[in-house]
């Protein structure tokens, strides 16, 4: 059966054109009911049900109000709300309308994702029915109808079809359809026409066997409309489409709101589009905030210049006060208002609607009510830029001391904190595999194991190269190529070689393993890669960007086994200069996997003249030579404290804990691998003008050196900050004779000034260059095992040189820049994850070591505390001088030199001192190293200028650690 819809559309143009579409109705669509003898079970399509259909007789959850097998029918929101209780293993049995999947879809791609993977799930027993391409259950929509009625109606009619349909059955026991909706009126309508409607909370607390689903159940409210009574907090939102007619007008600006992890009653938000006034805006106070949370798009009215404020030096946290305790907010509030020079005033604005909500589940862990049987709770998340969650449930002594995982429903007015309901308990907090977890989760690094659709496009084992591989391949099997990488690496990813050519001349060539031969374009393996975007390395744990098999073994570029790579190779006269340079997909065998440090044993033994050694002399001489022109040119050389762990080999615990030592062989491996990036973004720029995948760096606004010339000024040194080989200069000359480390600290505060370097196609932009690098133009081509900008980099340099064909995603500049902007985000999810991974080990280090005494260096000054270095273990942490119910000593900040006094001992930046570090772990969520200043002392203070101190897990965006370096 055939009909048509017919609607009005608007060109480009402005043209009103008229468009007619057949729709094609069907009558063997099956119900998806196993039971049932009338329809013909079909598979998945086009106009066909989806999922593996509904069992025979329901075996669900013990309802009191539905006594008898049923399958339940959910309508659109009540979808999108509550996937949270869909999702238990004990609902099943649950139909999914066409209708409402569909407008699942627009409104919700997170949610959409969640119940298609319900749906494929075959325990679940969900069953997707066609009903917008079924005789019986298709409608028009009536003239003066909404869409949204129209919707509502085609639900109500599916779940009466399906109800008379179900009757035909011959059974003993007859199949009801439940409709579940929190619509008022669609209930109503659905009782008045004889459907049996219930709202989920009433089916949810009618399932006498499950109490524990009650928690689970998001509490759905308007967020405009007060659930209770109570003292008007926040101003209301303006609506939508008022906030984009402003938008449009210039009235009001549109952001991305970024909460202060160490101020709660601050925020910033960085303004869309190209705009550079007013790029970033201070949000500051809990009317201005306007619930606002993390990561939220938001519209914002600045306000007038004499109301503009400083970004605030003081450090607030949270301590969950009582809703009504407003009054203490508000002193809070004042203690931000204190003069300050009117340099320092940034663009300053209120938070004036919500354009869109970035909500995620939370982890955290459970704030116990002191009130006995007490049902309401509120949530404390791990990210501190999160806000409490206020949320109900009746497991509060089990889940007390647990990592749960809690989502956002909404936030009323008359609210302090939002609120939640209670989705997955995690673990023990303290735990080593919950904490994990919780950093993995915290971070959205994906860690799921790989699907069997993923894992059917890995090769069949065992696998050997054929003859079809060697097609467009060189053979470089008899070359001495070898590898240089980390201790207990098995990802290696690049091999090196290096050989005196008869004329003089050397060929040196970076082999990178061919990953892009294992991956192809568009399958279900390629798809998973580039979701993940990057491997993730924590202390004791590699997430994957793909499978094993191809990590560890094939791609994998191991000693004395054959392996398929992609060698860039160049011939160069003996003072480094390049003379040509070839690309080439080849077959190489790895004649030695070393370590850095067995490599550098080997360049340094007077004994050892193998072809292997011999090779890796030649490679290092050269290698210098290169980093001597880099820097030359101005390219930085940066400090950054590194750690490395060493573990109990029984309990995994780590029993030390020093900073990484770098050799010359890292400085070899690098210089190679920047060489063979730079002459491949050459290549595919040239090749593709419009579709290079490369990464550039930004040169830092000048602002940004503030606090680095500041603290160099303070030191009688002078740091130039014109260009990048002025700086790398002026930080060569910085030395003090007396004061060898403070070059070191130099170079720290440097890479915190720096900007985050980002991948972008070529077609998209004009600015290339590499700042930190001196380099025109780079791109990632060197580890495509854990990066998978490099596997788009392999498939580029391929056709560019005649060895793959093209794809039309490849050729694609706005398919291409969305996939950068998602690898930009992978990347730094990944460093935090990194980071917050360090930040627990040490903990887990300092937790039985009790007081340890340490020389550290001041490596910032706020106006109440200072930020330190530990040089033995890396660590930083904020030493405080304030203290609560503590007498608070003298304090006199000084932002010119930057210093603080404390009664009558100033402290500067990059002056040693001596520091006991203690873990505190009074607070078992936020565990925390805390450091007692022990020199020099603070005269005039009986309490201990403490020092309760967070190790610094880094976590923040460079952009926003920028913003705190110019306070």
């Amino acid at each position: 059966m055939q009909t048509s819809r017919t609607f009005l559309k608007r060109t480009r143009a402005g043209a009103v054109v008229k468009v007619v579409r057949e729709h094609y109705l069907r009558e063997d669509i099956s119900c998806g009911a196993a039971a049932c003898r009338r329809c013909t079970p079909c598979p998945a399509g086009p106009g066909r049900g989806l999922g593996l259909g509904l069992e025979a007789q329901p075996r669900g959850a013990a309802s009191s109000l539905c006594p008898g097998p049923h399958y339940l029918l959910p309508d659109t929101n009540l979808l999108l709300h509550q996937i949270d209780i869909l999702e238990d293993p004990v609902i099943k049995n649950v139909i999914v309308l066409q209708t409402v999947l569909q407008e699942v879809r627009n409104r919700s791609a997170p949610v959409y994702k969640r119940i298609r993977d319900v749906i494929q799930n075959p325990e679940k027993h969900f069953y997707s029915f066609t009903n917008e391409h079924h005789r019986e259950t298709y409608i028009e929509q009536a003239q003066g109808e909404t869409s949204n009625d129209r919707n509502d109606r085609a639900i109500r009619v599916a779940v009466k079809w399906y109800n008379e349909h179900l009757k035909k059955i011959e059974d003993e026991e007859k199949i009801q359809v439940i409709f579940l909706t929190n619509d008022r009126t669609n209930k109503e309508k659905a009782l008045e026409e004889g459907i049996t409607a219930y709202t989920c909370e009433e089916y949810i607390k009618s399932l006498i066997a499950n109490p524990e689903l009650v928690d689970r159940l998001a509490c759905v409210s308007d967020e405009g409309k007060e659930i209770e009574s109570g003292k008007i907090i926040f101003p209301e939102h303006i609506p939508l489409s008022k906030l984009q007619q402003g938008i449009k007008s210039g009235i009001y600006l549109q952001g991305t709101y970024r909460a202060s992890r160490d101020n709660y009653l601050e925020a910033t938000v960085w303004v869309h589009g190209d705009a550079e006034e007013n790029k970033e805006i201070i949000i500051q106070g809990l009317k201005h905030l306007n619930r606002a949370v993390h990561e939220d798009i938001v519209a914002v009215e600045l306000l007038a210049k004499d109301e503009w404020v400083a970004p605030s030096s003081i450090v607030l946290q949270d301590e969950g006060q009582n809703e009504d305790d407003i009054e203490n907010e508000e002193e809070k509030e004042n203690i931000l208002k204190t003069s300050v020079n009117k340099d320092m005033l940034r663009p300053t604005g209120k938070v004036v609607g919500i354009i869109k909500r970035n909500w995620r589940p939370f982890c955290g862990m459970l704030s116990k009510s002191q009130i006995k049987e007490a049902r309401r709770h509120l949530f404390t998340p791990a990210d501190r830029r999160i806000p409490r969650i206020r949320i109900e449930t009746r497991q509060a002594d089990t889940l007390e001391g647990q990592r749960i995982i809690v989502a956002i429903d909404g936030w009323p007015r008359n609210s302090r904190y939002p609120n939640g309901h209670f989705v997955k308990n995690l673990g023990s907090a303290g735990d080593k595999e919950t904490e994990t977890e919780v950093l993995l989760l915290e971070h959205d690094v994906p860690h799921q194991p790989f699907s069997q659709a993923v894992l059917s496009f890995l090769p069949k084992m065992p696998w050997s190269i054929t003859e079809q591989d060697m097609k467009y391949r060189e053979d470089l099997r008899h070359l001495y190529v070898c590898s240089v990488d980390p201790p207990g690496c098995t990802d290696i990813d690049d091999a090196l070689h290096c050989r005196e050519l008869e004329n003089g001349n050397i060929e040196v060539g970076v082999h990178i393993a061919d990953v892009s031969h294992f991956i192809r374009p568009g399958n279900a393996l390629d798809e998973e890669s580039v979701k993940r975007g990057t491997t993730v390395y924590l202390c004791e744990k590699r997430i994957d960007m793909v499978p094993e098999l191809l990590s560890s073994n094939l791609c994998s570029l191991r000693s004395n086994v054959d392996r398929l790579a992609f060698s860039c190779i160049w011939e160069m006269n003996p003072k480094a200069e390049i003379l040509k340079t070839r690309f080439t997909k080849s077959i190489i065998n790895s004649k030695a996997s070393l370590t850095y440090a067995e490599a550098q044993m080997r360049i340094d033994s007077a004994t050892m003249n193998d072809h292997v050694t011999t090779s890796l002399r030649g490679l290092n001489k050269l290698a210098k030579i290169l980093k001597k022109k880099r820097t030359d040119k101005g390219a930085l050389t940066l400090s950054s404290p590194e750690v490395r762990f060493h573990m109990d080999s029984e309990t995994h615990d780590p029993i030390d804990l020093q900073t990484k030592e770098l050799k010359e062989t890292n400085s070899m491996v690098e210089e190679f691998m920047l060489l063979a990036n730079i002459s491949v973004a050459q290549k595919i720029y040239d090749e593709f003008p419009e579709f290079a995948l490369l990464r550039k760096h930004p040169a830092p606004p000048p602002s940004n050196y503030d606090i680095l010339v500041k603290a160099a000024k303070s030191k009688n040194l002078e740091i130039k900050t014109d260009s990048a080989k002025a700086l790398a200069e002026s930080l060569d000359k910085a030395e003090s004779p007396t004061f060898p480390y403070l070059n070191t600290l130099l170079r720290i505060l440097t890479t915190r000034c720096m900007m985050q370097a980002v991948y972008f196609c070529s077609g998209m932009d004009n600015d290339f260059h590499h700042y930190g690098l001196a380099s025109p133009i780079y791109t990632h081509f060197t580890s495509p095992i854990r990066r998978y900008a490099d596997i788009i980099v392999h498939r580029l340099l391929a056709v560019a040189i005649g060895a793959d064909s093209t794809y039309p995603e490849l050729t694609d500049k706005h398919k291409l820049a969305d996939m950068c902007k998602n690898l930009n985000y992978r990347h730094k999810m990944a460093q935090y994850a990194q980071r917050a991974s360090v930040a627990f080990h040490t903990q887990l280090f300092f937790k039985n070591k009790g007081v340890v005494n340490e020389d550290a260096y001041i490596l910032f000054v706020r106006k109440n505390a200072v930020v330190v270095l530990i040089p033995r273990y890396g660590l930083e942490g904020t030493v405080f001088f304030e203290e609560k119910d503590k007498p608070t000593p003298r304090l006199n900040y000084n932002s010119e030199v930057p210093s603080i006094t404390v009664e009558d001992t100033t402290l500067c930046v990059f002056d040693k001192v001596k520091v006991n570090i203690i873990l505190d772990a009074s607070n078992i969520q936020h565990q925390k190293i805390r450091m007692v200043l022990v020199e020099p002392k603070i005269l005039g203070n009986d309490v201990p200028a403490d020092l309760s101190t967070e190790i610094s897990s880094k976590s923040e965006p460079e952009k926003k650690k920028k913003k705190k370096l110019q306070k």
